[in-house]
C-alpha cells in the first residue's frame, strides 16, 4: 500500500522553481535567492563581449589598411606619414568603433603633391619598409624587345636596372590611363569669378544676351534651353542642298598692317597701315619708297625714311588689288586686279593728279598673281596661278602683247613665279608640277 502524502507539490511550482535557476559562468545552475546573475546582466555581458570583438577587429582592419596604404602606395611619390595634424585627424574615430572621417589620398591628390616635390626638389616621408634588393641587381635591356622602347628617356639608352624600370612602367601606366581632369576645375576660384562677374552685371544693370560668351556648367544648369540647335524642316529625300567652303586663307589676317624688317639684322625697324588688308607690294626709287595695294582698291605710296603715306588714289576699275611691280628706272608701274586686268601707269603722272592709265591690259581671265619688268622695261610678263599656260609678255614700248608666247606646242602648267635675268637675256618660270623652265630671250646678248 503506497503511501500519498496529504500535502503535494503542483507542476506550476515545479515549472517555477525552475526558471529561477540560471547558468553561471561554470555552466551549473545556481538560484538567484543565492546570489547568482540574473538573464539581464549575462545579456549584458554578451553584448559587451561582442563589442569588444568587433572594436579589436575595426582596429585589425585599421591597421592593416594602413599597412596596404604604406605598402603599396602611390606610383609618383610614397605615401607620407608622421606628421602630427594628419595623424590626429586619421586617430579621431566615434563613439561607436567608426570613423568621423578620412583623408582621401586619390591620383589627383598625389598628382598635385608630386608637382609641389618636384617643384621643391625634397622628398618627404619614410623610407619604403621593403625594398627588393634583386630590383638593383637585375639589369633589363629595353632597346631589344619592341614594346618596351617606348620607355626609353634617350635615343642610345638600353639597358637599365630593374628598380628604374619598374619605375618606368608605372610612369607608363599613369600616361595610358590618366585620371578625371575634367574634374580637376578649380571650382572655387570659377565661383567666385562668376559671382563677382554677377554682382557687377547686376549693379550695372546688364542681363548677358543667350547664346553668346563661353558656356560654362553654371549657365547649362541655369537654363532649359536645347544645347543642340535642331531644325523644324525635315530633311527631304533626293537632292541634298551643299556648298563648297572656301579656303580659310583667303582672307589674310593682316589688317593692313606693313611690317618693315632689317635685311641686315633680321629685326623688326617699324610698321606701316593700310586702310584695307595688305595684298601685294613693291620697291621704288631705290628702296627709299613702297608702293602697296590690297583690299580697298587703292594704290598706297609710302616714304620709308619718314614713314608716312604721301600720295594714295584708287586703281581705275580695281575693288581688289592682288600684284604689284615697278620698272627698274621707277618711271613706270603696274597694278594687277583679281578680275584678271593689269593697268599700267606713268608713275609721275599719277602721283601729281593724273590718274588714267596709260595701257590696260585684259588678256588674262583669271586674277593677277604676278608680275615683272624686265631689265630695260621692254618686257612686262604678268602670269596667273589659277589658270594653265596663263602667262603674257608684253611689249611695253607698243603695249601690245606677244602672239607666239605662250608657245603652242608646250605646256607651262599652272605658273607660279617668273624672273628675268640682269641682263635681259634669260627669262625662269616656276610652275605648280615643281618645275623651273628656262628660256633664252635672243634679243638680249647679255643673260
Amino acid at each position: 500500500m503506497s503511501l500519498i502524502s496529504q500535502n503535494p507539490v503542483s507542476r506550476n511550482r515545479v515549472k517555477a522553481k525552475r526558471d529561477d535557476e540560471v547558468l553561471t559562468n561554470n555552466g551549473d545552475r545556481k538560484d538567484p535567492e543565492n546570489g547568482l546573475e540574473s538573464d539581464s546582466e549575462i545579456s549584458k555581458l554578451k553584448k559587451r563581449k561582442k563589442e569588444k570583438e568587433s572594436q579589436i577587429e575595426h582596429e585589425q582592419e585599421k591597421e592593416m589598411k594602413k599597412l596596404e596604404n604604406f605598402l603599396f602606395g602611390s606610383i609618383y611619390s610614397p605615401v607620407e606619414f608622421g606628421k602630427e595634424a594628419d595623424k590626429n585627424a586619421q586617430d579621431v574615430v566615434a563613439e561607436d568603433g567608426s570613423a568621423l572621417f578620412f583623408l582621401d589620398n586619390s591620383p589627383n591628390d598625389v598628382e598635385l603633391s608630386k608637382e609641389s616635390d618636384n617643384e621643391e626638389k625634397i622628398l618627404k616621408g619614410r623610407k619604403a619598409v621593403w625594398v627588393d634588393e634583386e630590383e638593383d641587381r637585375t639589369a633589363i635591356n629595353i632597346a631589344k624587345v619592341n614594346r618596351l622602347r617606348k620607355l626609353r628617356k634617350e635615343d642610345g639608352e638600353s639597358v637599365i636596372s630593374g628598380s628604374e624600370y619598374v619605375s618606368r612602367l608605372r610612369a607608363q601606366h599613369a600616361k595610358l590611363n590618366p585620371g578625371t581632369d575634367w574634374a580637376d576645375l578649380d571650382s572655387g576660384l570659377r565661383n567666385d569669378c562668376s559671382s563677382d562677374d554677377e554682382s557687377s552685371d547686376e549693379e550695372k544693370g546688364v542681363v548677358p544676351a543667350s547664346g553668346y560668351g563661353n558656356i560654362e556648367v553654371d549657365d547649362i544648369l541655369r537654363t532649359n534651353e536645347d544645347l543642340v540647335v535642331k531644325s523644324r524642316v525635315k530633311l527631304l529625300p533626293g537632292l541634298l542642298e551643299y556648298s563648297r567652303l572656301v579656303d580659310a586663307n583667303v582672307e589674310e589676317p593682316s589688317n593692313g598692317y606693313l611690317l618693315l624688317v632689317s635685311s641686315k639684322t633680321k629685326e623688326l625697324i617699324g610698321t606701316l597701315k593700310m586702310n584695307g588688308t595688305v595684298r601685294s607690294l613693291a620697291f621704288a626709287d631705290n628702296g627709299n619708297q613702297l608702293l602697296s595695294s590690297g583690299g580697298d582698291g587703292e594704290v598706297y605710296h609710302w616714304d620709308l625714311r619718314t614713314r608716312t603715306c604721301f600720295h594714295k588714289a584708287v586703281d581705275e576699275g580695281c575693288i581688289n588689288g592682288t600684284a604689284l611691280c615697278t620698272s627698274p628706272n621707277g618711271r613706270m608701274f603696274a597694278a594687277g586686279s583679281d578680275s584678271g586686268i593689269v593697268n599700267i601707269y606713268n608713275r609721275d603722272d599719277f602721283l601729281g593728279g593724273k590718274r588714267k592709265p596709260i595701257k590696260t591690259v585684259e588678256n588674262l581671265t583669271t586674277k593677277v598673281d604676278f608680275m615683272k619688268f624686265n631689265s630695260d622695261a621692254q618686257i612686262l610678263a604678268i602670269c596667273s596661278t589659277m589658270k594653265k599656260n596663263s602667262l603674257k609678255l608684253i611689249h611695253v614700248p607698243s603695249f601690245t602683247v606677244y602672239s607666239n608666247w605662250p608657245p603652242l606646242n608646250k605646256n607651262l602648267h599652272y605658273p607660279r613665279c617668273l624672273d628675268f635675268s640682269p641682263g635681259g637675256g634669260f627669262m625662269a618660270v616656276g610652275n605648280a608640277a615643281g618645275k623651273v623652265l628656262l628660256y633664252k630671250l635672243h634679243h638680249y646678248n647679255h643673260a
